[in-house]
């Protein structure tokens, strides 16, 4: 079965919309959102995301995240309101070796 692009957009939109918090993790987040970073000054905290107008069935958003020194980065997930882990995976390890920023891009498609 095909959708169509309407369908595409308002399937992305919904997912955009559930998931409105962004975290970022030292190892696969895997199912549970596991390995959440910590610590820092300014600390690392989540970050509320919003997220594009679906297009072509995709949707977009970016968060810059406060990462303390020695943390490695290798995963990204995302929340819902009631802070329900929904969805993540992995990211090319960065590893800070003092206090930095880290911007995390996230793209969903609706196929």
């Amino acid at each position: 079965m095909s959708r169509t692009t309407l369908c595409k957009n308002n399937l992305a939109t919904a997912y955009a919309t559930a998931a409105n918090k962004a975290s970022l993790h030292s190892a696969d987040p895997g199912s549970t959102g596991a390995n959440e970073i910590s610590g820092g000054s300014p600390a690392y905290a989540k970050k509320t995301l919003t997220w594009s107008s679906a297009s072509g069935g995709s949707v977009n958003t970016s968060a810059t995240f406060d990462v303390a020194a020695s943390t490695t980065v290798s995963g990204g997930g995302l929340w819902d309101v009631s802070n329900n882990f929904l969805d993540g995976g992995t990211i090319a390890p960065l590893t800070f070796s003092s206090q930095g920023t880290y911007g995390l891009t996230v793209t969903y498609t609706q196929t």
